[in-house]
């Protein structure tokens, strides 16, 4: 359950609510949270954005230590530089944006896009399979039940 409930208690967004959740789930749905002080539930926080992944009851702290481990099985020189450009390109124009991702990659490409394009020419990941990605890690279902397998597995 996600909500704006300090609305109900005349206390004001002086948190960064007001300006973090626009840039988040847009102007119009932050507005019925935020004015309304609407509680929003985990089918709704996942479909506007709010909420990224849903797992079941009591699967939070292990599908947060699977995915924090997979992501530390990346290239971390590629993954933080494209983490620094999402956090970076905000408000910039079209121009500005591809110059910022592009010096943002540069470490990257000089240290491991080589090893990786030598494995994507060597066969891996072809025809849109990611392995590793695919064969571990909780699935979540379009009515988000965690199901701990991807279809087909």
């Amino acid at each position: 359950m996600f909500g704006v409930l300090c609305r109900r208690w005349g206390v004001p967004l002086i948190d960064g609510g007001t300006v973090r959740l626009p840039r988040l789930i847009g102007t119009s749905r932050a507005m019925d949270m935020i004015l309304t002080g609407r509680a929003v539930g985990t089918a709704e926080a996942a479909a506007i954005g709010l909420a990224n992944r849903l797992v079941s009851a009591g699967q939070a702290l292990a599908a947060a230590r699977e995915l924090a481990a997979r992501l530390a099985s990346f290239q971390q020189v590629c993954l933080r530089g494209d983490r620094a450009s999402v956090l970076d390109v905000g408000g910039l124009d079209e121009p500005a944006a591809l110059e910022s991702e592009f010096a943002h990659g540069r470490d990257a490409l000089a240290s491991e896009a080589g090893s990786g394009a030598a494995r994507f020419a060597a066969g891996a990941g072809r025809h849109g399979t990611f392995d590793a990605w695919l064969s571990s890690g909780p699935y979540v279902d379009d009515a988000g039940c965690g199901s701990g397998r991807r279809p087909g597995s």
